[in-house]
């Protein structure tokens, strides 16, 4: 099955052709990250307005890539939610114009589900079920029981920040440019991770929760006690690196604490922050030491896309979860 897949959850235009789930057609994602830059953060209304200005070239270039026009599709698959409304609205009404008008089937894919549809891209590729799944973003980080594609359980999510929302905060607070997350990588490249002992929130082995704002407190106290270092110093590369770790710590230890209370042997790590190069690489230290098989998509799968959404929208229409003129955009929804 040949799947159009849209995905405008955020401020990333994404339009993607899937072949059978498994093979990229085309993938092609405009950024906005010069648009919102000024203002250190994605600003809804604009982030709407640039959607709607950029969905329809971006659909059109994902199918020249493919070398498809519409006639070659045989179902369209669009985020539903959860993100930002007006966002959400823009690709999902075009997805269900364009359905309409082709007589296509029509997929409401969440946006989570994408995320951990991601890692089954690839035809050699068979992901053991059930196993855990790691979804961390700027919006996200929760812990799921991937029973089979598509049935999961929540194990735990973030109590307040998502580790992305705390890497963009910090880089905020050093005055880094946006997105800040990648700022913060950059910088921690070549410094001492052990160089400042920034606190790990919710040690004990009762939840599978996260909490990231204890760790923006430390970061903002350790700014005012001892100042902002220098550009270019050892010492700001050594506060990145430290605050790196910790984010990366506290994620992979509840990770890993799911996997063992689950009794599971693999982990899917999704999301946009699962790009960081840092979490990827502990990742795979921590769980060969533990014995346990970690699943990592490639970067530019991680970060939002709509080959995921392809993927997620394939497997509904195959059975049957066909969505309706009356689907709607909803910004909080559970998976």
């Amino acid at each position: 099955m040949i799947v159009l897949g849209i995905e405008t959850s955020c401020d990333d235009t994404a339009a993607a052709v899937v072949r059978d789930g498994r093979e990229i057609l085309s993938s092609v994602v405009r950024s906005q990250d010069a648009v919102h830059a000024e203002f250190g953060g994605v600003v809804p209304e604009l982030a709407s307005r640039n959607h709607v200005a950029n969905v329809l070239p971006v659909v059109r270039e994902a199918l020249e890539r493919a070398d498809l026009d519409l006639d070659g599709l045989e179902g369209v698959a669009a985020t539903q939610g959860p993100g930002l409304i007006g966002s959400l609205l823009v690709g999902l009404e075009f997805a269900k114009a364009l359905a309409r008008a082709r007589s296509l089937p029509l997929a409401a894919v969440h946006h989570l589900d994408g995320h951990l549809s991601a890692a089954q891209l690839g035809p050699e590729l068979v992901l053991p079920h059930p196993h855990v799944g790691l979804v961390v973003s700027g919006g996200h980080s929760s812990l799921f029981e991937v029973h089979r594609p598509g049935v999961y359980s929540l194990l735990g999510a973030t109590r307040d920040d998502a580790a992305g929302e705390a890497f963009d905060k910090a880089a905020k607070m050093l005055g880094l440019g946006y997105p800040g997350g990648r700022q913060i990588a950059e910088l921690a490249g070549n410094g001492d991770p052990g160089a400042v002992r920034f606190p790990r929130a919710l040690p004990a082995p009762d939840t599978l929760d996260y909490s990231f704002s204890g760790l923006k407190t430390a970061f903002r106290r350790q700014l005012e006690e001892r100042g902002r270092p220098a550009d270019g110093s050892a010492a700001l590369q050594d506060l990145a690196a430290s605050f790196q770790e910790a984010v990366v710590d506290a994620l992979l230890t509840k990770a890993l604490l799911a996997l063992e209370q689950t009794g599971h042997r693999a982990l899917v790590l999704a999301g946009g922050v699962a790009a960081n190069q840092r979490l990827r690489q502990a990742a795979r230290d921590r769980l060969w030491d533990a014995g346990c098989e970690v699943i990592l998509p490639p970067v530019e799968l991680c970060t939002d896309n709509a080959a995921m959404i392809a993927v997620a929208g394939e497997r509904k229409l195959v059975s049957g979860e066909w969505a309706g003129a009356d689907a709607e955009a909803s910004a909080r929804v559970p998976l």
